[in-house]
């Protein structure tokens, strides 16, 4: 009995001992513009795999992490800019702010290409203070509040009567913060290893994402360029076919649906015989040459499972996750951030996503695409239930590698509507759609 004692009691301390062993892991931030440096404003850190946030702001852009699981404790102010609601706004909205303790705030107004059109100075005592925004001629803007060094920002949209100048006033104390002697200023963030963090870099108006499952320190760049060929990867030669490529921030896109393989009719199901197969739209050859190919999703991750493989993308490149695919949204859509709450549900979201990412013609009746970040979203249909081709010129569908058990998730652009879908369907086996391909981080 004693020995078995004393053998429980030397594990235990060398339990101890290998935690007390283990080191932080750092993330360190900076970003570019094309090749020139960026100064950002601020990073938030979100953990997509069990929840929670964290937010750096500049000239902080490390984040010390216990490899055990927990972050370091950081101090947070309790300072707070909430969005306006409803969004876009029409001749007047509201728009709360919290600030911890009496100071100075300094509301600003910049347009989209980051010019003031707006400034003003306000003391106010602690508490949650609500203001009146009336917005001036531009369609779109964003007010800043500054406050001990601080700032929070929102994104707002406007319609309706164009006012000569926007404004910003004080409509008054909505409640106050009591006087405390202390209060706790730590975050509950938790990292634990494979953990997936979403990291959203912010400058100047601009937002940028990326994704990653840190397991050493690293350092992250983000990319604030967009409508420009992916840096260093102009083009890409694949099986015969060059194709070009497209930066959307810190996204690097093939801007082409892939076309890969040898084709099948229609009436055919693929199967795992070593050959990528293909379907081409009503089984016409020009119709892969002109869309891409059609693909069901086993065939596209070569019978694998796991989000996020290469599957029949080029080497280098993978087929995207739902998740990467929501930053992509968030990028490019005018009302909802990356990695704003919208994004995750099912069926169709976002404010003008849809819009954004198609082209501007070969939809019926013209569409409404403005495919602003050249993207190129194509109207090239599916291959649907029992062999039939459907949705040519009416919506285009993508798969992601992303499973919502059994199936997969896919996103759908439709010709009118200024939305993107997402959903999973039934029927795995029979459903082939679109593949766009996303170069590894």
């Amino acid at each position: 009995m004693k020995s078995k004692l004393t053998l429980l009691f030397s594990l235990f301390v060398i339990c101890l001992m290998t935690m007390g062993q283990r080191s932080n892991i750092e993330l360190t931030f900076t970003a570019v513009n094309n090749t020139t440096h960026v100064q950002m404003d601020s990073i938030k850190i979100m953990n997509r795999t069990q929840g929670g946030e964290t937010i750096l702001i500049w000239p902080d852009t490390v984040l010390s992490v216990l490899w055990v699981g927990v972050t370091e404790p950081k101090d947070i102010s309790g300072f707070k800019l909430y969005q306006n609601y409803p969004n876009p706004v029409g001749d007047q909205t509201t728009i709360n702010l919290i600030i911890p303790e009496q100071g100075r705030v300094n509301m600003m107004v910049t347009d989209v290409l980051g010019r003031t059109v707006y400034s003003r100075d306000i003391v106010l005592s602690a508490g949650t203070h609500a203001l009146l925004f009336t917005p001036g001629k531009q369609s779109a803007c964003f007010l800043s509040a500054y406050w001990r060094g601080e700032k929070q920002a929102i994104k707002i949209l406007h319609y309706g009567t164009d006012h000569q100048t926007c404004q910003v006033e004080y409509a008054g104390l909505i409640s106050s913060v009591p006087e405390q002697k202390s209060t706790p200023k730590t975050e509950d963030f938790i990292i634990n290893p494979s953990d997936e963090l979403l990291y959203i870099g912010y400058a100047g108006g601009l937002e940028s994402g990326m994704l990653d499952a840190p397991e050493e320190s690293s350092t992250y760049t983000f990319q604030f360029a967009t409508n420009i060929p992916c840096l260093g990867t102009p083009t890409v030669e694949y099986e015969g076919q060059v194709y070009n490529t497209i930066q959307i921030f810190s996204q690097c896109w093939l801007k082409e649906n892939l076309n890969v393989g040898t084709m099948i009719p229609g009436i055919w199901d693929m199967s795992d015989n070593g050959i990528i197969e293909k379907h081409c739209y009503d089984d016409e050859p020009d119709s892969c040459f002109k869309y891409g190919g059609l693909y069901q999703w086993r065939e596209v991750m070569l019978y694998d499972t796991i989000g996020g493989v290469q599957g029949i993308c080029p080497p280098g490149w993978h087929l995207p996750t739902d998740q990467e695919w929501m930053v992509l949204e968030g990028a490019v859509d005018s009302l909802y951030d990356i990695g704003d709450s919208i994004w995750e549900i099912l069926g169709f979201r976002g404010f003008n996503a849809g819009a954004n990412l198609k082209t501007t013609s070969g939809w019926h009746l013209n569409g409404n695409g403005t495919d602003l970040f050249d993207f190129s979203g194509l109207p090239g249909g599916l291959r649907g239930y029992w062999g039939i081709f459907s949705g040519i010129t009416f919506g285009g569908t993508w798969w992601t590698s992303s499973v919502v058990y059994p199936y997969p998730y896919y996103r759908e652009l439709g010709w009118s509507g200024s939305y993107v879908l997402r959903s999973g369907p039934s029927r795995l086996g029979e459903v082939a759609m679109s593949v766009r391909c996303l170069r590894d981080y």
